[in-house]
């Protein structure tokens, strides 16, 4: 694997993770990037935003070597091979779930190396550099262990049959040679403003059998048998992977400033949970029979909001907090040097109309799998709907989250007829509170202003903002979500139009105006995805189907994506793994299913 200027492409990452937070490790075998002990809390190992300073947990051959890689069938516990002309070793890398009857760490990275032929000299280190970097890093011995601390944040090194450790510079290393058979163990356990628990070799080995145990029974739960069954399920356990699970909130990404075009300034923070995404969320977790990841994120999305309704923030912390306060850190150098390295992020402050036609879809299809709702969120639910009606002629900042000026952005006009449809099928059924006759007068203003300022003769179709006479690839979600087209013409229209301006070979750019951030961007893949959803929608399944096979050719090795791709060199670009991404192949795989029947 070749890296640049210290680098691994973001495309030879993989994900581990444990429901709390979550590892990247390169095809090299190195951890460059994990947050202790939450997700959304600061780095331990950043050098992917950072190669000298980042810190990380580094573990290779000292020999040239040839590697493949992939999760164990079903699971999310990580295998990587390394051939070299002396022998074969397999390292296994997991974040280990908690024991249910005994004491375990607070989070524990466990690495497993095995002996599989002849005798292979191997170097691992350990580099810990605490706070994203910024903090000073302690290193001690006792009782028998590594220890690297910094204020109230501990991480403590078990090593068995690992070879002589020595410690120095912040840095804790050690060379070993593993022969057919023999097996090694790293194990790495953390702690915050708590003791720190160490465990023994048998500990962490039965922890890791219990986590390789658990991954391929709850992915047996996915009900889904057709075409790209692979994708599917690996998607689905990617977006496992995303969710907190103390709260049932799902991360947008694990990761913080990854680049949308490298060297350039669009880095953003994702380790938050969007509101907008609850729709794509539920429906894809509805729709493969995740009935209990449903009912958890449901229910959070409606408590996180509670904090603010009837207006709805743009996105919460994992713990349903609405603070998110945007900051750079001058400390790390960025991805390639691709600056400024953010934290936070300033989106939360910003009006976004389309998430209320989200949050309802999602109310919708919970309440549809339910039956029901609770009588105090039955109210809070109508109060929402009648806010809708008293703001969905405002400017906003749109689904993109735009720097610049607000406007009239067509789709979140669109998703507010979303939001009040189905606010009247909800009181239609007796689940919310019935003002249905306001609501849907209110609707009906909305598709009249639609048609009237948004739609261009010229072009065929809808546009970005009746003052932004291009297309924008949200458009899509019109036809995804139901967008009020009786004949379906205008839809069928947009549609087509989107292909033939924002679409390059497999790849769908946003758009192509300005948005207020200097620099260029890649393709987004979720953009693609929603075509295919679109075209699958509108009857056109060999079309659907010949995009859906490129896209799906495009993960990563281990079945991947990131936000972003660059297309022409197809490097994966922004954060990663991408959250709405992966809900997009599912659901698109899922709309090309049901179409078929």
């Amino acid at each position: 694997m070749q890296r640049t200027d210290g680098y691994a492409a973001i495309r030879d990452y993989a994900l581990i993770g444990d429901g709390r937070t979550a590892a990247l490790v390169a095809r090299d075998g190195a951890v460059d990037w994990l947050c202790l002990p939450n997700v959304d809390s600061p780095s331990v190992f950043a050098r992917i935003l950072d190669a000298e300073r980042g810190g990380s947990f580094r573990l290779e051959p000292t020999i040239p070597y040839e590697v493949e890689r992939t999760y164990q069938r079903g699971s999310n516990v990580l295998e990587t091979t390394f051939e070299t002309a002396q022998g074969a070793v397999r390292v296994t890398d997991a974040m280990t779930l908690t024991d249910d009857h005994r004491l375990s760490p607070l989070r524990e990275l466990c690495r497993k190396i095995e002996g599989l032929s002849g005798s292979v000299p191997l170097h691992w280190a350990l580099e810990p550099r605490f706070g994203y970097a910024r903090n000073e890093t302690r290193l001690d011995r006792r009782a028998g262990r590594w220890f690297a601390e910094a204020g109230t944040d501990c991480v403590a090194l078990g090593a068995w049959d690992a070879g002589e450790i020595t410690a120095s510079n912040g840095t804790i290393e050690a060379d070993l040679e593993l022969r057919e058979r023999d097996t090694a163990l790293l194990a790495l356990a953390a702690a915050h403003k708590e003791p720190a628990v160490l465990p023994s070799r048998e500990d962490v080995e039965r922890r890791l059998a219990r986590t390789e145990r658990f991954w391929p029974e709850w992915a047996g739960r996915i009900r889904y048998d057709g075409d790209w069954r692979d994708a599917v399920v690996r998607s689905t356990l990617a977006l496992k992977l995303l969710v907190y699970a103390p709260s049932g909130a799902i991360v947008a990404a694990p990761t913080a400033s990854l680049p949308e075009w490298i060297g350039g300034s669009r880095n953003w923070d994702y380790r938050f949970t969007w509101l907008r995404d609850a729709s794509w969320t539920l429906d894809a977790l509805i729709r493969l029979g995740m009935e209990d990841e449903a009912h958890a994120f449901f229910w959070w999305l409606m408590h996180a909001s509670r904090i603010t309704q009837p207006r709805l923030q743009i996105l919460y912390k994992v713990d349903g907090s609405a603070h998110a306060t945007e900051r750079e850190l001058s400390g790390l150098a960025g991805y390639r040097d691709s600056k400024p390295v953010r934290v936070g992020n300033g989106a939360a402050n910003q009006v976004q109309l389309d998430v209320y036609g989200s949050v309802f879809e999602s109310i919708w299809l919970y309440a549809r799998m339910r039956g029901h709702i609770d009588g105090d969120t039955a109210k809070e639910v109508a109060k929402i709907a009648d806010y809708v009606c008293s703001k969905w002629r405002d400017r906003d900042c749109g689904i993109w989250e735009v720097r610049a000026e607000k406007t009239h952005f067509t789709q979140s006009k669109a998703l507010c007829w979303v939001a009040l449809d189905r606010a009247c099928r909800l009181a239609e059924r007796g689940i919310i509170p019935d003002r249905s006759a306001f609501w849907r007068e209110t609707a009906s203003e909305i598709r009249s202003f639609v048609d009237a300022e948004s739609w261009d003769d010229e072009r065929k179709s809808y546009v970005r903002a009746p003052d932004l006479r291009e297309l924008d690839a949200s458009l899509l979600t019109m036809t995804i979500l139901g967008f009020d087209d009786p004949e379906k013409e205008r839809l069928r229209l947009t549609v087509a139009a989107v292909e033939r301006e924002l679409q390059h070979g497999p790849f769908v750019f946003r758009y192509r105006g300005e948005d207020g951030v200097p620099g260029e961007e890649g393709a987004f893949l979720t953009c693609s995805f929603w075509l295919v959803d679109a075209l699958a929608r509108q009857g056109r399944l060999e079309d659907a189907r010949r995009l859906m096979d490129e896209l799906v050719g495009l993960a990563n090795d281990v079945g991947l994506y990131s936000e972003e791709i660059d297309p022409e060199t197809r490097e994966f670009l922004g954060n990663f793994p991408q959250g709405l991404t992966h809900l997009a192949l599912v659901n698109a795989a899922v709309s090309i299913e049901d179409a078929t029947q």
